[in-house]
C-alpha cells in the first residue's frame, strides 16, 4: 500500500484509527525489544547451569567457577547462590539468593505492562471510533431528510467499523505476545526455584 493510500485509509477511520496505528507500531517495537532483551538475558539458555548445579550436588570442586563461566539467567542465579553460601550463613545466603532472583525476574517481566495496556485499550479505542463514526453517519442521514441515500449511510457505517476491526487486529497479537512472554518468565521462575532448592539442599556443612 502506497503512502497516499495508507493516509487515505487512516483518514477514513478518523482520529481513532490514527491512535490505533500508533499503538500497532508501539506493539511491534515492544515485541521486538522484548525478544532481544530475553535473548540477551539468556531466558532460553539452559545448558550452562545444569552441569554446574549437578557438580555442586556431587560436591565436585569448581562448580561455582563453572556456573560463573556459563551464560544465562539460570547460571547467574546458580553462581549467586553458591557465592552467597560461601560468604554468609544459610539464612542470609537464602535472602541474598531471593534478592538476586527477584531482580532477574523483574528484568524478565519488564515491558509487559505496556503490552497489557495496549491489549486492553486498543479494542476500546476502536469501539469509540466506531461509535463516533456511527453518530456522524446518522447525523448526516438526519440532515439529508427526505433525500436520504441509504448508500451514503452504509458507506459511513462501513468506515466507522474500520476502527473496531483495526483495534482487534492490534489487541489480538499484543495479547498473544503478552501471554507468551509471561509463560517464558514463569518457566524461568520455576527453573530458578528448582536450582536454588538443589543448591541449598546440597550446601557444604561448613556453609
Amino acid at each position: 500500500m502506497e503512502l497516499s493510500g495508507l493516509a487515505e485509509f487512516l483518514a477514513r477511520g478518523g482520529p481513532a484509527l490514527w491512535v490505533i496505528a500508533g499503538l500497532s507500531v508501539l506493539t511491534l517495537a515492544l515485541v521486538l525489544w522484548k525478544l532481544v532483551q530475553l535473548t540477551g538475558l539468556g531466558a532460553w539458555s539452559h545448558g550452562g547451569s545444569l552441569p554446574a548445579v549437578e557438580a555442586w550436588c556431587r560436591g565436585a570442586p569448581g562448580a561455582q567457577a563453572q556456573a560463573a563461566a556459563a551464560r544465562g539467567v539460570r547460571a547467574r542465579l546458580a553462581q549467586a547462590a553458591m557465592a552467597a553460601l560461601g560468604r554468609f550463613g544459610p539464612d542470609a545466603a537464602r535472602e541474598e539468593t531471593h534478592r538476586v532472583a527477584r531482580a532477574e525476574l523483574a528484568a524478565l517481566r519488564s515491558g509487559l505492562r505496556p503490552l497489557e495496556l495496549i491489549a486492553t485499550i486498543a479494542p476500546l479505542v476502536g469501539l469509540l471510533g466506531t461509535v463516533l463514526g456511527m453518530i456522524e453517519a446518522f447525523q448526516a442521514l438526519q440532515d439529508s431528510g427526505a433525500r436520504a441515500d441509504p448508500s451514503v449511510l452504509a458507506g459511513g457505517i462501513w468506515e466507522a467499523l474500520l476502527t473496531t476491526a483495526a483495534g482487534m487486529a492490534v489487541a489480538i497479537p499484543a495479547a498473544a505476545a503478552l501471554t507468551w512472554f509471561e509463560s517464558v518468565a514463569d518457566a524461568v521462575q520455576t527453573d530458578l526455584e528448582d536450582i536454588a532448592t538443589r543448591i541449598f539442599l546440597h550446601a557444604p556443612e561448613s556453609a
